[in-house]
């Protein structure tokens, strides 16, 4: 049981990471941005070509996969969000053929062919009899770390007071003086940087293969789809829901099953609770 616990405790910061970016989006922007597992994606092969392709340090290849991050995060807003403001059907529909064409560039680059990404963190330490890897731990600490630094960046400064105003009421924070367009551009840049950190763990923790956004890009929805209220506190309480889920019916039933019960979830919530546990979307 307490390796349970542990293990639980560990998968959801991660899954915290994985979403937090994903529910940022969707509580300024109102839309699902389903190409943001290619941020994910993207941010892990240029960590891998620069880290352990080029054999540069560690710390070049994570601060090239944040820049890679904000690029895509900046482009995608400027190149389809913007221009397709409103329709967030288009928006949604554009994405995810956006993650497919991502998908098809990463095969043509890197082949399609499954890679180990080396660990951030290598080594393994021994929590209540249950041996945990340190990149885990690693990837649940930068998760609290960056959560932290995400929750005091939203309560206390004029971009963060800002971005809650977007998410409340676009047009009477545009009437207040507020620039939607730049709270949004910024918000874009804020996920694909935060998506680009939890691609590198990610990948440690599984593997790097093009069809690895799919995989956190359930996750990150499930998130927002149950949690509902698409704010930092929502998205820490539903992936600790959803990791201690997947741990428990992994260990306890069969690990085939991972990720199923997250998908029934998804489906009881949204025939119970359609605006999910904690109701409207703000941060």
């Amino acid at each position: 049981m307490i390796q349970v616990i542990i293990q639980g405790l560990l998968l959801s910061g991660l899954y915290s990471l994985i979403a937090i970016g994903f529910t940022l989006i969707f509580s300024v922007g109102r839309v699902l941005d389903l190409a943001y597992g290619a941020y994910l994606m993207l941010g892990a092969y240029v960590y891998f070509y620069m880290a352990q392709t080029l054999g540069l340090p560690m710390a070049v290849g994570m601060a090239a996969a944040i820049a890679v991050g904000a690029l895509a995060g900046s482009l995608k807003y400027g190149f389809i969000v913007k221009p397709l403001k409103g329709d967030h059907v288009a928006v949604e529909i554009s994405t995810l053929i956006l993650a497919v064409v991502v998908q098809a560039g990463i095969v043509l680059i890197f082949n399609d062919s499954s890679k180990v990404l080396q660990p951030i963190v290598p080594g393994v330490v021994w929590i209540g009899g249950a041996a945990v890897t340190y990149n885990v731990v690693a990837a649940t600490l930068a998760s609290w770390v960056i959560l932290g630094a995400l929750y005091l960046f939203v309560r206390r400064t004029l971009t963060g007071r800002a971005m809650q105003a977007v998410s409340m009421d676009i047009k009477g924070a545009a009437i207040s003086g507020i620039d939607p367009d730049r709270v949004n551009l910024i918000t874009w840049v804020i996920s694909g940087i935060l998506g680009a950190i939890a691609g590198v763990f990610f990948a440690s923790y599984t593997q790097l293969n093009p069809s690895m956004w799919v995989s956190p890009l359930i996750i990150a929805v499930a998130v927002v789809i149950v949690g509902g209220i698409g704010s930092i506190i929502g998205t820490l309480v539903v992936a600790h829901i959803i990791g201690f889920m997947e741990v428990i019916s992994t260990t306890f039933i069969a690990a085939e099953l991972r990720g199923v019960f997250t998908m029934l979830l998804i489906i009881v919530v949204l025939v119970m609770m359609p605006r999910g546990l904690f109701g409207r979307a703000e941060l």
